[in-house]
């Protein structure tokens, strides 16, 4: 939810000053250099420089998560390995697809390996290395790219000795490497030396596109934000602190004001000031980090027990008559405070978005105006509803006041209580703690909102609740509404998605029980045509080590699949996918779960599944190929992804086409990572309808 509520925006913004991109993708540049670090040791520096928006892995990324680089030397007798090939400190945050925390580097990414040269002649050191890329819409498998470092030879002892005469070149600092292995990407084009020059390179559209466009644009971004996960929970601890201190109904206002340009200046001010000094890192560690976000559990928990009448939060009485004398003056102490709270719990949503904006600090002048103007804008929009509801108060206390007041404070009581679980989770899935798996998580939201509903309805009583001899219209449909969303989450118990509300929940792969898997995995063969879906030849190649979801299932070898195809006549859809690609998981997730996209690709396709990444299954010489640089690939991934490169020039996945038995491609464009599900199924007809009439 987060993601594409957010994204949304700030994509269009991104597509502004964008060029048309080639089919076959190369988003990421790499220089190699030879750093002499004494007599006999040298330093070899691989330097990746990655396009906006990509991103590679870790070396020491989970084996659950996506492929992390890695680095493969030649043996020589000319020098020694000193040591790993290091990396910066990358940007981890918890991946829900994958369920596991992901090590990722953006922007400009410096690795080094430290050698001891045993030649006393130059040298050749080199190898192969791979890596995936991804980026928000599609991901490239991993590829192997030689490397070579031409490495002068081991200095005499005469030299050496010479050389202790000279201060020896200084190692590089902890805050020089972290600047070197910044996530902050310097993008110049390859001719150009200077910032200047990569400034005269830019498009002229780019430099002219409007600010006040742009401002807008994160305005409604800063709105939209009110209604992510991590944000709309702390609706009722903002009003709550305005309902209990707005006796006054000038200094309210006058807090309320402060408070909204409070959020304002923390999220332009700070937000910059915090990403200059560590890096846009920064935030994204403070939304995914487990303790940010075990402690924003901890404070809704407190406030959740506190509105409850367990116990009234209180400063210290010394500071409780300084914050009186304060409020006498018009104190702004308080709603200041509750204003950092508020943007520090929204970084789990804001975080993401704000750390990409911060990017273009660095890249040229008119960036940073233009990420100044962003910030200042998503600043606004955020606060203002904010500021808004903290105003609303004012005009509550001109109102009859009475038990309504408690009743109030209870349900948003309730609401700190489920909304504080969604920090929990996430604690939990950076940890594997395995606290709160899916349908456990479910089950407490459902007898939260369920006791949340029997109180609305006056059938729960808590202390300053007068008894509730009539239900008004009002109270009546929130009972009736809240109840109904509890019944709606009651099949999610079962494994139903609950799209609605998917941004809250921890990853279905979490939950114990799924009946959708189950009824898909034991169904029985049901004839389509002259095939039976699920009953595809049990000996198929591969079918013992890859699978596809939802129950559908598919060739993974594509010859394979079109000699099934003809046999049978029938079109054969080909999923270029990849074990470790989100995007992939994405689009079975949101697109190949909806009714009529199962329907079509069971009855009217053979699937085939073509797995981009799958390097460790090896191919029988027999189906050895030769890539267009004379490399001998040995293994299926390494044959598929050379096949989708030749074939369609393209080496994104997921990547989709639709081909008859003789590999003749039925629809007028192939199909990239687009989750518009009505989209698809005009794509899976065009194709069904080119295929019936040939």
């Amino acid at each position: 939810m987060k993601k594409f509520l957010l994204l949304g925006l700030f994509g269009l913004m991104a597509m502004l000053g964008s060029t048309a991109a080639a089919q076959q993708l190369d988003p990421v540049k790499w220089t190699y250099s030879v750093s002499e670090t004494s007599a006999t040791e040298a330093e070899l520096v691989f330097t990746a420089k990655l396009d906006a928006g990509w991103h590679l892995y870790s070396q020491y990324t989970s084996d659950q998560g996506p492929l992390p680089i890695s680095f493969e030397f030649n043996d020589s007798p000319d020098y020694q390995r000193i040591g790993k090939v290091s990396e910066p400190k990358p940007h981890e945050e918890m991946d829900e697809m994958f369920g596991v925390v992901v090590k990722s580097f953006s922007g400009t990414v410096v690795f080094r390996q430290k050698v001891k040269r045993l030649s006393g002649k130059d040298f050749k050191v080199s190898g192969i290395f791979s890596y995936q890329l991804c980026n928000d819409g599609s991901c490239i498998a991993p590829e192997d790219r030689d490397f070579s470092f031409t490495v002068p030879g081991a200095k005499t002892e005469t030299a050496a000795a010479a050389e202790t005469e000279e201060p020896a070149a200084a190692e590089p600092t902890a805050a020089e490497e972290a600047f070197d292995s910044s996530a902050i990407a310097i993008d110049l084009p390859d001719d150009a030396a200077t910032l200047e020059e990569a400034e005269t390179a830019a498009p002229a559209k780019e430099k002219k596109q409007s600010l006040l466009v742009i401002f807008l644009l994160a305005v409604g971004g800063g709105i939209l934000t009110m209604f992510t996960p991590c944000v709309f929970p702390m609706i009722p601890m903002t009003v709550n602190f305005f309902v209990r201190g707005a006796e006054n109904k000038r200094k309210g206002r006058r807090q309320a004001w402060f408070f909204g340009f409070s959020i304002v200046f923390l999220f332009a001010v700070l937000g910059a000031v915090l990403s200059a000094v560590f890096g846009p890192e920064a935030l994204y560690t403070l939304g995914t980090h487990w303790i940010p976000n075990l402690i924003f559990f901890i404070i809704f928990f407190v406030f959740a027990l506190s509105f409850f009448g367990l116990f009234e939060i209180k400063m210290p009485e010394k500071w409780v008559n300084a914050s009186d004398e304060q409020a006498d003056k018009g104190g702004f102490l308080a709603p200041f405070f509750i204003a950092l709270t508020t943007v520090l719990v929204s970084f789990s949503c804001t975080g993401p978005i704000l750390g990409a904006a911060l990017v273009g600090l660095t890249t040229s002048s008119t960036d940073r105006w233009v990420s100044l103007v962003t910030m200042l804008g998503f600043g606004i929009g955020f606060a203002l509803p904010f500021t808004l509801l903290a105003m609303f108060p004012q005009a509550l206390k001109n109102m009859k006041s009475g038990s309504w007041l408690n009743t109030v404070k209870i349900v948003f009581a309730f609401l700190e209580l489920a909304f504080g679980l969604k920090f929990l989770q996430q604690a939990d899935l950076y940890c594997n703690w395995g606290l709160l798996p899916r349908d456990t998580y479910l089950v407490l939201w459902i007898v939260i909102f369920g006791l949340m509903g029997f109180y609305l309805l006056g059938k729960l009583r808590f202390k300053g609740d007068d008894e509730v001899k009539e239900i008004g219209t009002l109270r009546l449909f929130l009972a009736i509404a809240d109840l109904a969303f509890v019944v709606w989450m009651i099949p999610g118990l079962w494994g139903a998605p609950l799209k609605g509300i998917s941004g809250f929940l921890p990853p279905m792969e979490s939950q114990s029980f799924n009946i959708e898997k189950i009824v898909a995995e034991n169904t029985p063969a049901v004839s389509v045509g002259t095939v039976q879906a699920g009953k595809l030849p049990a000996d198929r190649k591969y079918a013992d080590r890859l699978h596809v979801p939802l129950g559908f299932e598919a060739f993974f070898d594509l010859d394979e699949a079109k000699a099934y195809a003809r046999e049978h006549g029938m079109p054969v859809f080909i999923d270029f996918t990849g074990k470790t690609c989100a995007n992939c998981r994405e689009m079975e997730h949101y697109v190949w779960s909806d009714p009529e996209v199962k329907r079509l690709l069971n009855e009217e396709f053979i699937m085939c599944s073509l797995y981009a990444d799958e390097n460790t299954i090896d191919l029988p010489e027999s189906e050895w190929v030769t890539d267009d640089k004379g490399r001998t690939l040995k293994t299926l991934g390494r044959k598929n992804l050379n096949y989708q490169k030749t074939e369609f020039n393209m080496n994104a996945q997921p990547y989709y086409v639709i081909v008859d038995a003789d590999g003749n491609i039925l629809t007028k464009e192939n199909y990239k990572y687009d989750r518009d599900v009505q989209k698809f199924v005009d794509w899976l007809n065009e194709g069904i309808n080119t295929y019936k009439s040939k």
